[in-house]
């Protein structure tokens, strides 16, 4: 089956066909702004020929344990979600409705990546707030980035040569997002992020995980609104907001390298949360198999992701040198490692592509 997978993440815009697990085609937009427009998806179509399907990554499903096929009214559906996700949710909708009107007769599906976590035990999604709060609106750690996971995981599993039913793995997407995610016999267990995509790791430009009362102090100090709150937390946090860059880790490492104080202690902190959160989710596994990085940081920037891995030697976690100076999916940690690592390229399109077959079939 021939696959367009339309994949709008939170910096760029990734199109590609994917035949047969295989990527044939693609285009990416980086630094896109948002706007949906026809002519990218065009573009690819006209390299790769008509296609099959279509699948469109959205970051928010709510309680969706797969794909959907995307009519108007599960659309509709989908837009109670865009104040929890407001930096994806709208992006992934509208181009869903472009990619709807540029092929009218082919099937379009959505693949959240909430749906990898729909599974997780009570105790991992609850939060303890009032109980009338829960139900009156729907509270729940839903989790994200979990196309990106069930690939790493899918893939982490063949590079051990191990089925994924009998592995115990944590999972970090480090890209412009970051989480962590437990998985236990190939199911998410706990993961960092909650009800939105905010929670958790320090990101490019996302907060992360935040003491509620401090929100609760600026607002009342600084008669701050919730739209400024929720936009300084959403782009202007994180990584950006304690450097004073873009965000992107390779501005804020090379603003470290010429001295930088600020970038220098926003690489601190931004390695503190995530080691952080790796031990987190660590207390919801019975034993740890592999840790496994993916996401564009984890496979871009080899010394990063040393420094990450120096400060979790408590975990069993060593790094082979001449492994991560490599290229490809690989085990970067020495054989003689207690606990593997390994590092494993974003797969989100074969994922996505991977998931539309199998729902085509079904249908």
């Amino acid at each position: 089956m021939r696959t367009l997978v339309v994949n709008p993440g939170s910096s760029s815009l990734k199109l590609s066909v994917v035949d047969g697990g295989v990527q044939v085609a693609s285009r990416t937009l980086d630094g896109w702004g948002g706007v949906p427009a026809r002519w990218p998806i065009l573009d690819v179509l006209a390299a790769s020929g008509p296609v099959d399907a279509v699948g469109v990554r959205i970051a928010h499903g709510g309680d969706r344990d797969g794909p959907r096929l995307l009519d108007e009214g599960e659309l509709r559906a989908l837009e109670e979600f865009v104040p929890l996700a407001p930096l994806h949710q709208p992006r992934s909708l509208a181009l869903a409705r472009v990619v709807v009107e540029v092929l009218p007769d082919v099937r379009v599906f959505g693949c959240f990546d909430t749906s990898f976590h729909a599974g997780m035990p009570a105790h991992a999604t609850t939060y303890p707030v009032p109980r009338e709060w829960t139900e009156r609106f729907r509270l729940r750690r839903y989790g994200f980035h979990g196309l990106s996971c069930a690939y790493a995981v899918r893939a982490a599993a063949g590079a051990l040569g191990r089925d994924p039913a009998g592995l115990s793995l944590l999972c970090c997407h480090v890209g412009s997002g970051v989480s962590v995610t437990a998985v236990l016999d190939g199911r998410s267990v706990d993961t960092s992020m909650g009800l939105t995509p905010l929670d958790g790791v320090a990101m490019a430009t996302r907060s992360g995980g935040l003491d509620p009362g401090l929100l609760l102090h600026v607002q009342r100090t600084g008669g701050l609104s919730a739209g400024e709150v929720e936009s300084a937390l959403t782009h202007h946090s994180g990584l950006a907001g304690l450097s004073g860059t873009s965000g992107d880790v390779r501005r804020v490492l090379a603003a470290r390298a010429a001295g930088d104080e600020h970038a220098d202690l926003a690489i601190r902190v931004y390695l503190h949360r995530l080691r952080r959160e790796i031990g987190a989710a660590r207390v919801s596994l019975d034993r740890l198999d592999a840790l496994v990085l993916t996401g564009g940081v984890a496979e871009h920037e080899p010394a990063l992701v040393a420094e990450l891995l120096d400060g979790l030697a408590h975990l069993g976690i060593a790094v082979a040198p001449a492994a991560l100076a490599g290229t490809g999916d690989r085990v970067v940690s020495p054989e003689t490692a207690r606990t593997r690592v390994l590092l494993v390229a974003a797969g989100e399109d074969v994922e996505i592509a991977h998931q539309v077959e199998r729902a085509g079939l079904a249908v």
